[in-house]
């Protein structure tokens, strides 16, 4: 069965080892001469492709970000630069043997439907390489393009920016703070990449102001006891009390766990409705930077005036610059026809964020179109897993209407919980979203199984970080090292911190038979109220 991958970025390298996994014939047509999708610095930006900028780093740990059968190299820092993460999906591609299988410099220029594809579900894929167009027919395509591509700059959001005399550009033009020496800087938006493009430019700027409508909860990498953010924060009992109590108590712990290391309303960081899910960002120094006058915190720009900003319920004009717009980004998919995938709001509604609901055949699905409250590469994987399965006859989806309906519930719910446009729809939480794949390919643990087998493991599976190894350890894919990997974890976490002293154990767990009888009684008391 061939199948046509699009891009060889993270999505496009998983979903071509896991096509070789289950005996598929992949082709990945890159446009660009390398591999590595967003996590490719370049200087100069390259149309139809990511930009980031050199100072990027990591917000999920090496730990939490593998792929579930390839962990990171234990000597490499916990948060990865973006150079370090590229030279891993370069490991990556290296020891699965998928060079092979990648035409770089390739662009996909168009897919249709074949005239019988009722029956057979193939696909007429040209791509151009060359300046040269080549037709060739598939039996499914994995479109793994991304959605980093095309930036969304409204500007008709914005009253009075045609009469700004001052420069404006959006977060992708980011390159070098050196644009912002000595100017009053002014940031449109609180993503990740617009707090990390404010910190840097309070470095040489001669004021940096946020503007933000609605607030977010603020992490650092650095989290309790020293530990990264994700490896304390999602675990499977969190995630059990989280969605077991009612929502507005759930978020009323989460608020109050936040705040602790710092009030988010003091910071004017605080969100509009905490009992909301709001996506946190992740970035050490803003708390600082405030705290020492380098950045200040805004609410939404109402109006631009010749040279400076008005914001909702601030009388006062403060002078402006530069104006760095980190409003998001357009999903599109220039080379399929609008019948296949229809984009509304940022939003394409697919079926687990991946099938779309009308094809006869479901030979085309799309990956990385997710927004993740964690890492975003265990997912991608789990989505290929899943495809490939789902292309070789493995896994079944179900009938049209079902897949459309929970799409249309889905969208309810997300916008509900969320708050927001349905542009939020894309948010999802990792962990239920992943164990809901990974229960499709049977490769979901169980605890309870572990815990009569293996309670070791079972205890560090349910108490410890869900790491992507979880998912290698039973069912299609099953991977050795994965129960090792597991159990070591967190040395390799300390293995590049402990530069000092001896490495020493990692365990933190109080003994087995105390844990043991916890996790007894608390599965005695999950069945009871079932």
């Amino acid at each position: 069965m061939r199948v046509a991958v699009v891009g060889a970025g993270v999505s496009g390298l998983a979903a071509t080892k896991c096509c070789l996994d289950e005996g598929l014939e992949p082709t990945c047509f890159e446009q660009s001469q390398d591999i590595g999708g967003l996590w490719r610095y370049t200087e100069h930006i390259e149309a139809g492709r990511p930009s980031l900028y050199p100072s990027l780093i990591s917000n999920t740990s090496k730990e939490m970000s593998a792929f579930s059968d390839f962990p990171f190299p234990e000597h490499f820092p916990v948060f990865l630069h973006n150079a370090l993460l590229l030279d891993y999906l370069r490991l990556y591609a290296e020891r699965f043997n998928l060079r092979e299988r990648i035409s770089l410099g390739t662009t996909v220029v168009s897919i249709r439907k074949r005239p019988d594809f009722a029956a057979t579900g193939q696909w007429n894929v040209v791509t151009e390489a060359g300046g040269k167009q080549t037709s060739g027919v598939f039996d499914a395509v994995m479109v793994c393009s991304g959605s980093f591509s095309e930036p969304s700059l409204p500007l008709h959001c914005f009253p009075g920016i045609e009469r700004f005399r001052g420069q404006y550009f959006h977060s992708r033009h980011y390159k070098h703070p050196d644009v912002f020496q000595g100017k009053r800087v002014l940031v449109v938006g609180m993503g990740n990449s617009g707090v990390d493009i404010a910190v840097e430019a309070s470095r040489v700027a001669a004021k940096v102001t946020i503007s933000t409508s609605r607030g977010s909860w603020l992490l650092s990498r650095v989290f309790e006891g020293g530990y990264p953010w994700d490896m304390v924060s999602i675990t499977r009992l969190k995630s059990l009390i989280k969605n077991s109590l009612p929502r507005a108590l759930s978020w009323r712990l989460t608020n109050s766990k936040v705040n602790k290391r710092f009030n988010h309303t003091n910071y004017g960081l605080q969100p509009d409705n905490s009992c909301l899910v709001r996506e946190a960002l992740v970035n050490d120094d803003l708390p600082s930077y405030i705290l020492t006058g380098r950045i200040t915190i805004k609410p939404g720009v109402k109006e631009f005036k010749d040279n400076s900003v008005l914001f909702h319920n601030c009388p006062e004009e403060e002078p402006v610059d530069i104006v760095v717009f980190c409003t998001g980004y357009v999903v599109s998919f220039p080379f399929l026809e609008e019948s296949i995938i229809k984009v509304e709001n940022k939003h394409a509604s697919l079926y687990k964020h991946v099938f779309p609901t009308h094809l006869q055949k479901p030979t085309l699905a799309v990956l990385g179109l997710i927004k993740p409250l964690g890492p975003v590469m265990p997912v991608v994987e789990m989505q290929a897993r899943w495809v490939s399965r789902v292309f070789k006859g493995l896994c079944h989806l179900p009938s049209q209407s079902v897949m459309e309906n929970e799409v249309n519930e889905n969208k309810k719910n997300q916008v509900k919980w969320f708050g927001l446009t349905y542009d939020e729809v894309l948010k999802t939480e990792s962990l239920i979203y992943l164990d809901t794949l990974a229960s499709l390919i049977g490769a979901k643990p169980s605890v309870l199984e572990l815990l009569c087998t293996d309670p070791k493991l079972a205890l560090t599976i349910f108490f410890g970080p869900c790491s992507p190894y979880q998912y290698r350890l039973g069912g299609p894919g099953r991977w050795e090292g994965a129960r090792q990997a597991i159990l070591t974890q967190w040395d390799r976490v300390l293995k590049p911190t402990r530069t000092r002293v001896p490495a020493g154990s990692s365990s933190s767990f109080p003994s087995l038979l105390v844990m043991m009888g916890f996790l007894l009684l608390l599965a005695a008391v999950i069945f009871g109220f079932k």
